[in-house]
C-alpha cells in the first residue's frame, strides 16, 4: 500500500526581478535547457492559465515520465502542479512554485512538494530524489536568472534545424532513427554504440563518433520516443566544446512522403574554446564549429535514412 504523505520545501534567493523568474518557470518547454534532470517536456493541453504536460526526467540513475496538471497565476507569482499519471515508485506527487519579491531586484523562490511512494520501502529513495532534483533545479534557476545568466547563455547558444524530404513512410524513417543500436553498421561516422532500453519509449544511448579530423569522441544521451512522430533527446556526456545539447528528430507525413528533420540546441563552453580550437578562436568560431559538426552528422544520418525508407517504399509498400 502507498506510504504516508511526506512534504518538503526548498528555497533560494535570486538576484533578479520576481517577474522574470516567474517567466522562466512558466515556459515548461524550456525546462530541458533550464533544469539538468529534465530531458523533454511535451504539452498535452495548453490554456491561458492551465495546462497538462508530459515530462521525462532523470530520477537517480533512471528515467521517469509523468503527466502533470499545472495552474499558472502570474498575478500571485505562483505555479501549482499535480501529477495526474505517475510512474512507480511514485504513487502521488504535487506541489507549488511560489515566487516572492523581496527588495527591488531580489526574489525568494520556494519549491514545495507533497508526495507518496508506492510502498514504505521506496519512500527513502523518493525523498532523496526529490531533495537532489529540487536543489539542482533551484541552483540552475538562480544561475540563469541572475544578471548575465540568461543573456550570456543566449549569446553562447545556437538552435538550428536540418530537413530532408523522403519519398517513403514516416514510420520507416522513425524506425531507422530509433534503432540506434544498428548505427555502427549503418552510419559511417558512428564507430561503436552501447544502447539500453529500460522501458518502452525510453533509451540511453552511448556512442563513439568519428570527427572530420579522424579523432573520436564519446557522447551519452537519454532519448524519448513518440512513435512515428518525434524522438527527443538530451546529452548527459558531452563533447569538450559544449555544456548543453538537446534536440529532437521529427517526422511529418505529407502527400509525397515525409519531411524528416533534425533540430539541435547547444551552448558552447567558453572554458574549452582555446584548448579545442586554439588561442585565436572566439565564441562565434566555436558556435560555427559545433553547428557544422552537428549538421554534417545529422544530414549524413538523414541521407542514409532516406535511402533506407525509399528502398522499402520501392518494394511496393505504401
Amino acid at each position: 500500500m502507498p506510504s504516508e504523505l511526506r512534504t518538503t520545501e526548498h528555497e533560494i534567493k535570486i538576484a533578479a526581478p520576481a517577474e522574470s523568474v516567474y517567466r522562466l518557470l512558466a515556459h515548461a518547454e524550456n525546462w530541458p535547457r533550464l533544469f539538468p534532470p529534465n530531458i523533454y517536456v511535451d504539452h498535452v493541453e495548453r490554456g491561458e492559465r492551465e495546462e497538462r504536460i508530459r515530462v521525462w526526467a532523470t530520477a537517480g540513475d533512471t528515467v521517469k515520465n509523468w503527466t502533470s496538471h499545472r495552474t499558472l497565476d502570474p498575478r500571485a507569482l505562483r505555479i501549482t502542479f499535480r501529477q495526474e499519471v505517475s510512474t512507480p515508485p511514485v504513487a502521488a506527487m504535487g506541489g507549488t512554485w511560489q515566487i516572492e519579491a523581496l527588495d527591488p531586484g531580489e526574489t525568494l523562490v520556494r519549491l514545495g512538494h507533497d508526495f507518496r511512494a508506492t510502498d514504505d520501502e521506496r519512500l527513502a529513495w523518493l525523498e532523496e530524489v526529490v531533495d537532489r532534483n529540487s536543489r539542482s533545479e533551484l541552483d540552475s534557476l538562480k544561475a540563469l536568472a541572475e544578471p548575465g545568466g540568461k543573456a550570456a547563455a543566449d549569446e553562447l547558444t545556437c538552435s538550428f534545424e536540418d530537413t530532408v524530404q523522403i519519398k517513403g513512410a514516416a514510420e520507416d524513417v522513425y524506425d531507422f532513427i530509433w534503432e540506434a543500436g544498428l548505427w555502427s553498421e549503418r552510419l559511417p561516422h558512428v564507430v561503436t554504440v552501447r544502447l539500453d532500453e529500460p522501458a518502452p519509449g525510453i533509451q540511453t544511448l552511448e556512442m563513439d563518433t568519428l570527427s572530420k579530423d579522424g579523432s573520436t569522441h564519446t557522447t551519452r544521451s537519454h532519448r524519448v520516443g513518440l512513435p512515428g512522430h518525434r524522438i527527443a533527446y538530451k546529452q548527459t556526456t558531452l563533447p569538450a566544446l559544449i555544456t548543453l545539447h538537446t534536440g529532437y528528430w521529427t517526422f511529418t507525413p505529407h502527400e509525397d512522403g515525409v519531411a524528416a528533420s533534425s533540430q539541435h540546441t547547444f551552448t558552447v563552453d567558453t572554458d574549452n574554446i582555446t584548448k579545442v580550437l586554439g588561442a585565436d578562436a572566439t565564441a562565434r568560431d566555436a558556435i560555427a564549429h559545433v553547428r557544422t559538426a552537428l549538421s554534417t552528422n545529422s544530414m549524413a544520418t538523414l541521407g542514409i535514412a532516406k535511402t533506407y525508407a525509399e528502398g522499402l517504399a520501392g518494394d511496393g509498400r505504401p
